[in-house]
């Protein structure tokens, strides 16, 4: 039996220069301290995430934040539970549509909202700081563009 030509054998790729487990990691770093963060303000990165499309009129509903966000819809009732209960956020059926929920942050929420986006903002920027100003500009073109290209 012969033995197989080296050159044919696939390469095994040092874990730490697959594009998947960097992505994964710079994620779990950054959402470890942008949590460590928002601690003081009784949310996590992923309560500011929704927080924000709300702030930014990127969505309407529960259903149109659920779909930008990318969670299920039971996920997103809990989750729009706990930030009704604290006061961040209210709910009402739409005019249009009362089978729907319109979503709003209340003055305590759009207060809340920009006191922990600046703490996440300056987390943010000392993570990306070894890249410089225009290395995270460049990173996140980069991560738009490769979105755009799979978002079919």
């Amino acid at each position: 039996m012969s033995s197989p030509d080296r050159s044919t054998r696939p390469v095994v790729r040092a874990h730490d220069d697959v594009l998947g487990y960097l992505l994964k990691h710079a994620h779990f770093a950054l959402e470890e301290r942008t949590d460590a963060a928002l601690a003081p303000f009784g949310i996590t990165s992923r309560d500011l995430g929704a927080l924000r499309v709300i702030a930014g009129g990127g969505a309407r509903s529960q259903q149109d934040l659920a779909g930008v966000l990318g969670v299920d819809r039971t996920s997103m009732v809990a989750l729009l539970d706990i930030l009704e209960r604290a006061g961040v956020l209210a709910r009402r059926p739409s005019e249009q549509d009362r089978r729907r929920n319109v979503v709003e942050l209340t003055d305590t929420g759009r207060e809340l909202f920009f006191q922990a986006e600046r703490a996440a903002l300056t987390v943010e920027q000392d993570f990306t700081s070894a890249l410089g100003a225009n290395g995270a500009s460049e990173l996140r073109g980069a991560l738009r563009a490769m979105l755009a290209a799979t978002a079919h």
